[in-house]
């Protein structure tokens, strides 16, 4: 992987001609209607884009805080040798990212550097590889898109497709057989990451540009000028923090959920609050956006192959043709591997169960198949694939310094493992 494959940013380029050119040949849509497409969907992640960015800053800001870098240090000093550290990276991963995928992607990015730091002799991008690994289950946890989604049913198409019967999350998220999955993976990919520690003589360590440093202490506050003095002020710090909390604990108490926008606001204003002053934010957010300079154009091109794929028909395509060689036994594990090969190219779960929802919904009926059941193996599917689909990594590697070549190899041994663990799951347990 770090020979052959390209830069993230390359890689994405070369994913817009293979989907520009199956659309040619499998679908038969024209040159010109296929880059009519790319340039239709060119601009419809922007809104994600500014949330994915600003989720990556104020994480990081967060992390920079005297009292999250000594709650880090503390977990990070469980792990005593590379083995354990690996196997803490891991377990940590799967958890947060089961809580909520965005909070998991980058509490993990940050405490990977901790642990990178605190253990002599761990491989860090195999650490960081491991970090990721809480996108392997995101979809069947607390922030997972296709449960919610079907938890309730509105007036909208899915609505209809459901017959306007919702599926509670005791049947998805917190049913036996997909807790059993996700125990599975909990208990054996800390196991297989292990495995592939290096030789000590291959180990690369965590660079020492990326090592924390201590920061300057502000100056007295007797040589600061009237501008100085408002920057480094704790007060107005703790009125802007006081009156984000305040907003965000009514949002809560009236219903509202943990999403980007909200998971966004909890990072900005407990990272003022606990930075103290808005010098320190500053300070810190200047080092943050640093991190995302190599991430900013490719969640455009992605936008772009999501709209040549939905647009043109080929993620339609691959859906339809695994339901169409399915029957009632293979149908859940058919579903999880179109799901696997659609988000390669359409890296989002709300986007994703757009286009399938109306494919598997029909036919999961038409065959007896529990609705519940059908809908999991989507949601299985979308997250399985990650392993080997940059577009979720690219907050992550901002935060590890890394590039995506340093994490894939073992990533994919992870996308083989977790696909016989999810495969034989949809055979035996669905």
């Amino acid at each position: 992987m770090q020979r052959w494959l390209p830069d993230a940013f390359l890689f994405a380029i070369i994913l817009t001609f293979v989907v520009l050119i199956s659309g040619v040949v499998v679908e038969d849509r024209s040159v010109n209607q296929m880059i009519d497409f790319w340039g239709d969907g060119i601009w419809n992640l922007l809104t994600f884009s500014m949330q994915a960015l600003l989720t990556l800053v104020t994480g990081y800001v967060l992390a920079k805080t005297p009292l999250v870098k000594r709650i880090l240090h503390l977990i990070s000093g469980v792990a005593r040798t590379p083995g354990q550290a690996i196997i803490l990276m891991t377990v940590i991963a799967l958890l947060s990212g089961w809580i909520n995928w965005g909070f998991g992607l980058i509490a993990s990015g940050l405490f990977a550097r901790e642990i990178a730091q605190r253990v002599k002799g761990v491989h860090y991008p195999l650490l960081v590889a491991a970090a990721y690994s809480g996108m392997l289950i995101w979809h069947a946890g607390l922030s997972g898109t296709i449960p919610l989604k079907v938890a309730v049913a509105d007036g909208d198409r899915l609505g209809e497709l459901l017959g306007g019967r919702s599926i509670p999350v005791g049947e998805t998220i917190f049913s036996l057989e997909v807790l059993t999955i996700c125990a599975l993976l909990i208990l054996t990919v800390p196991i297989v990451y292990r495995l592939m520690m290096p030789a000590a003589d291959q180990v690369k360590e965590i660079p020492p540009e990326l090592r924390d440093e201590e920061v300057e202490a502000p100056s007295p506050a007797s040589d600061m000028t009237p501008a100085e003095k408002l920057e480094n002020s704790m007060l107005i710090s703790l009125l802007l923090s006081g009156m984000g909390l305040y907003y965000l604990t009514g949002y809560f108490m009236d219903g509202g959920k943990l999403g980007l926008n909200s998971l966004n606001m909890i990072f900005l204003m407990v990272g003022l609050l606990l930075q103290k002053t808005p010098a320190n934010y500053l300070r810190a957010l200047n080092e943050a956006i640093r991190s995302t300079t190599g991430i900013v154009l490719q969640f455009p091109l992605y936008a772009g192959i999501m709209g040549m794929m939905v647009s043109s028909g080929l993620a339609v395509s691959i859906s339809e043709w695994f339901i169409s060689i399915s029957t009632v036994d293979t149908f859940t594990l058919f579903t999880f591997l179109s799901a696997g090969i659609v988000n390669f190219f359409v890296p989002s779960g709300g986007g994703q169960w757009a286009i399938q929802a109306p494919i598997v919904i029909p036919a999961a009926q038409s065959l007896g198949v529990p609705l519940n059941q059908a809908a999991m193996a989507v949601a299985f599917g979308d997250a399985w694939t990650n392993m080997v689909q940059p577009f979720w990594a690219l907050p992550l590697l901002g935060i590890a310094g890394l590039g995506i070549k340093d994490i894939m190899g073992y990533c994919t041994v992870i996308l083989l493992w977790s696909g016989i663990v999810m495969g034989l799951s949809m055979i035996i347990l669905f």
